[in-house]
């Protein structure tokens, strides 16, 4: 990515900030004490920044980073200290800074975003693109074969390398603006206390830009406002705060400033401490900004966004392969030249051969076949309903084995569904639904999905409860304090029955549990018609009932009902706390955002092709079993966030490995648990999110997925958009992928395998002939038209098995596979030199144009037909047959070479009229080829269990 956070946090290249200079900070926060980092002189840094540089190594997760330990240990000195001490830690006082202090503060910190962010420049980028060992081996020829004056192979490797260059700029510079979009969640007004004046100093509430909020200000705040950085509470009214930006759940939490926390509470439940970027829901109060910009808590959240991440696995090998082709070149073109200067006493002449074989030792076509490949790949995905925006994603997606995934909107439906109406003993009551549904009939402030799904249960279950003989007279309505919505209605039926002492009107409540049985003082005997006390044994096995129905990942809430009476003068009360008491508790509701129908499916049919799903959500354990139990996935194995932080190195990766379900995450402990997978589970893990709580954990997986209806930063820093929040359309990009990754790897050891092997036999046959098996023109046009017949590799199909489960790169088995395969193509090469030398006594440099003729067909013809024997397991042509683009490729480019020597294209290039013998010959020879390679094909699989 292009985007980077250049100021370490409070380190070297920071900027000096006034409560990082704090002496008592610095020992809160450096818990081991200063590290001296110039301890070892500057040629050690610079060979240590070196040395990571080119490792490129992803911290594993398991433990938190330096930045986040600081910063951790920031916020719980803070929730542990006395509000009126906090000033003391800021350099802060009760009245708030002063203008010119927060002048010189921001002068010294800079602007208050989470990211101090810096765009590469073009160049910097282009020359990202440019400096792969592959392209440089294409440049380096390219640069000799002009100096040999031979311009039509040296421009063909310059396209291919414009080729691969520009792709690979265009997707660097479109994806290095992603994570700007940070900044447009970090950009509004804010109130601060500030204090004005020389003499007689006043104290002025001011609203500044979120960016000139400095620490040590005191900010005011309402419904609706975001905290600027992270706060330490000094009054608190009613204050309710959303989360969800952090947590990725819409669950809210109360935030008291008169109470001090402790170090077992986790983070994120700091009830005196706000964070930056989270939102006031309900209530109000003041605070004191303790940290801003790059050292708040989102900060590490947002940190590694943007940072280059190291080459993926597909990635380093082929860099891999450019480093043993180049140490390949270095002996053996060498050799060669040597030898042709020996034998011809031609310098010029032997060079250019020797440039010419190193080029066919080159798979040029590489950066075009992986590229079409990949295009090919995206424009099928894309009717898959599957955007692409990083082409090489789609390989991954192929070799993806884990995959990781929300569960709310992904596994369920993202709706509430109605499941029971019991009463207090656990048993269905038509009467508890009657009075839940005129609550929600009536009620008309803060309609919710809870609402819809009782009005909905009620109208689809065949119910008549008659609503238009009640009258709404009053709503109390919903809060994040009391967390329930109580509305009186009356009947006329009530109000003409004659008696003095009849019941005028009706409450009905509904809420969280605890809190409508907090205001009950009876329950209801439905089946017995009687309304009794609520006795302490009654209200325990309430509580236990909402406990159990809560573990099974049911949502619930409680009803209960009240008569009111007109007071002695025919005053209805109308104090919302005096009214909601003494009430009537009639029972209980359950809900569950059900799975979506296609969800099972889909994961067992993920399951089937080797990918694993892991749910990791911030949402509670038991809801998070209960929707894993409906859709298949083991919930054997489950943790929550607050007890992965208690894990020592070695148990939190065991652990990580070992669960399906991960409950109650923050987004940093998301990112921990992709990189854990990564590193030490060594998988090709996906990621699933639509959030800004997701951000860390899509920039950091190996195929970063989102869906069309996520929020932008999540769309940005995807790999992949999902126009559907289907897993099904996963299923079918891990099948496209499979294919396009199949395809490539084909490619790969193919042409590893046929050019090692011809350069080998030109060895050979150059040590052991007088003159050269082939010109440098003959050598080059041969290895043009065998690249331009490989040019159908992404058209053609892969075996069933192959896309079963996930493939992974492997240099190793590269290597074990040359050694296998590249001996039976040069048996065969030096069985051609062979029939040539002794059956035509074809050794003198007077018939140097047959035998060049005989070398040329005989190598082209072997390097095209070889993609058959490597593509498939079984038998070419016989057992499976390749796609017809391939077929028709392969015919094309043998007919060619054939009619080539019998053309005037063959007498300028220095090649004879073949006779009908040497047909024959190639028949019996290649038929040599394909049952040898058979047999030696039989055996890897035996012995290596696998052929691609």
């Amino acid at each position: 990515m292009g985007l980077r956070n250049i100021s370490a946090f409070w380190g070297l290249n920071s900027h000096h900030h006034p409560a990082a200079s704090n002496p008592v900070r610095e020992n809160l926060v450096n818990k081991h004490g200063p590290k001296n980092i110039h301890e070892n002189g500057s040629i050690a840094s610079f060979f240590a920044c070196l040395g990571r540089l080119i490792s490129g190594k992803k911290t594993d997760g398991s433990t938190r980073t330096e930045e986040e330990d600081k910063v951790y240990n920031w916020l719980y000195t803070l929730a542990r200290t006395e509000k009126n001490l906090a000033f003391e830690y800021v350099q802060s006082t009760e009245r708030g800074l002063s203008f010119k202090e927060a002048d010189r503060r921001l002068k010294d910190s800079g602007s208050n975003v989470p990211l101090d962010f810096t765009f590469r420049r073009w160049w910097q980028l282009l020359w990202n693109a440019f400096f792969h060992p592959f392209n440089i081996i294409l440049n380096v020829l390219s640069a000799l074969s002009f100096m040999s004056n031979d311009y039509p192979n040296g421009a063909i490797m310059l396209i291919l390398v414009f080729i691969s260059v520009s792709l690979r700029f265009i997707q660097e510079f479109s994806s290095s603006k992603a994570a700007m979009k940070l900044s447009e969640y970090l950009k509004y007004p804010v109130k601060v206390q500030r204090c004005a004046g020389t003499v007689i100093q006043t104290e002025l509430v001011v609203q500044i830009d979120q960016r000139d909020v400095v620490a040590g200000d005191i900010v005011h705040f309402g419904p609706g406002d975001l905290f600027p950085g992270d706060v330490r509470l000094l009054t608190s009214k009613e204050l309710v705060v959303s989360q969800s930006s952090l947590t990725g759940e819409s669950g809210t939490m109360e935030k008291i400033a008169d109470i001090k926390e402790d170090e077992t509470i986790h983070l994120l439940e700091l009830r005196n401490i706000c964070f930056m970027g989270t939102s006031v829901v309900s209530g109000s109060g003041t605070g004191l900004v303790i940290s801003t910009g790059s050292k708040t808590y989102m900060s590490t959240i947002f940190s590694t966004i943007g940072n280059q991440t190291p080459p993926d696995a597909f990635e380093r090998g082929v860099r891999q392969i450019s480093y043993v082709l180049i140490g390949i070149m270095l002996i053996i073109v060498p050799i060669i030249i040597l030898s042709n200067y020996y034998a011809s006493r031609d310098l010029s002449e032997s060079m250019l051969f020797g440039i010419s074989v190193a080029s066919a030792l080159t798979p040029q076509m590489l950066p075009l076949i992986v590229n079409t490949n990949l295009a090919k790949g995206a424009l099928a995905m894309a009717r898959d309903r599957c955007i692409v925006k990083s082409p090489a994603a789609i390989q991954n997606m192929g070799i993806m084995d884990i995959l990781c995934m929300d569960k709310t909107g992904t596994l369920t439906v993202d709706r509430a569904i109605m499941v029971h109406h019991l009463d207090s003993w656990g048993i269905p009551k038509e009467r508890v639904l009657r009075f839940a549904f005129l609550n929600s009939y009536f009620k008309t402030e803060l309609k919710n999905p809870i609402d819809d799904a009782i009005l909905g249960y009620v109208y689809t279950s065949g119910f008549r409860f008659n609503p238009s003989k009640w009258r709404k007279i009053e709503e109390i309505p919903f809060d994040f304090i009391r967390r329930r919505v109580s509305v009186i209605i009356e009947t006329d039926l009530n109000r003409n029955n004659g008696n003095s002492h009849i019941i005028d009107r009706l409450m009905i409540t509904k809420g969280a549990l605890e809190e409508v049985v907090k205001i009950c003082s009876f329950i209801e005997h439905i089946e017995r018609g009687v309304t009794l006390p609520l006795s302490l044994g009654d209200y325990q096995r309430i509580i236990n009932l909402g406990e159990e129905l809560s573990n099974n990942g049911l949502r619930v809430l409680g009803v209960a009902t009240r008569n009111i009476t007109a007071e002695h003068n025919g005053v209805y009360p109308i104090n919302h706390k005096k009214v909601e008491s003494n009430m009537v508790f009639l029972g209980l509701l359950t809900f569950f955002d059900p799975p979506k129908e296609s969800a099972k499916e889909a994961l067992q049919r993920l399951a089937e092709k080797g990918v694993r799903a892991k749910v990791l959500t911030g949402d509670s354990l038991s809801l998070a079993i209960k929707v894993c139990k409906e859709v298949g996935i083991r919930t054997s194995d489950v943790i929550t966030g607050p007890d992965l932080e208690f894990l020592d190195h070695e148990s939190f990766h065991e652990t990580v490995k070992k669960v399906t379900v991960l409950a109650r995450l923050t987004p940093t402990q998301k990112l921990r648990v992709v990189q854990s997978l990564q590193m030490f589970g060594n998988h090709i893990v996906g990621f699933l999110g639509d959030g800004i709580n997701d951000s860390l954990s899509l920039d950091a997986a190996d195929v970063g997925i989102s869906v069309d209806s996520g929020v932008s930063v999540a769309k940005d820093l995807a790999d992949i958009i999902l126009l559907e929040k289907d897993l099904n359309v996963l299923v079918a990009g891990v099948e496209r992928g499979r294919l396009t990754y199949g395809n490539t790897i084909k490619y790969i050891k193919m042409a590893v395998v046929a050019n090692i092997s011809s350069v080998l036999s030109l060895l050979i046959a150059t040590l052991v002939l007088p003159f050269e098996p082939l010109t440098p023109r003959q050598l080059l046009t041969q290895n043009f038209l065998y690249s331009i017949g490989q040019i159908a590799i992404p058209w053609d199909k892969m075996e069933e098995d192959y896309v079963k489960i996930p493939q992974k790169w492997s240099l190793k088995c590269l290597h074990w596979f040359l050694l296998w395969n590249a001996p039976v193509c040069s048996i065969c090469d030096i069985a051609t030199l062979l029939f040539l030398c002794f059956y035509y006594g074809n050794n003198s440099p007077l018939k140097t144009n047959f035998f060049h003729s005989a070398w040329f067909l005989e190598g082209l013809l072997m390097q095209t037909l070889i993609i058959h024997l490597v593509r498939t397991e079984k038998i070419p042509f016989i057992q499976e047959v390749a796609s017809w683009p391939l077929i028709c490729s392969t015919v094309v480019i043998s007919a060619i070479g054939i009619t080539i020597p019998f053309t005037p294209i063959g007498k300028v290039m220095g090649l004879g009229k073949l006779p009908l013998s040497f047909f024959g010959f190639l028949v019996v020879l290649f038929l040599g080829y394909f049952s040898i390679g058979q047999v030696v094909k039989k055996m890897y699989i035996l012995i290596y269990k696998k052929w691609l």
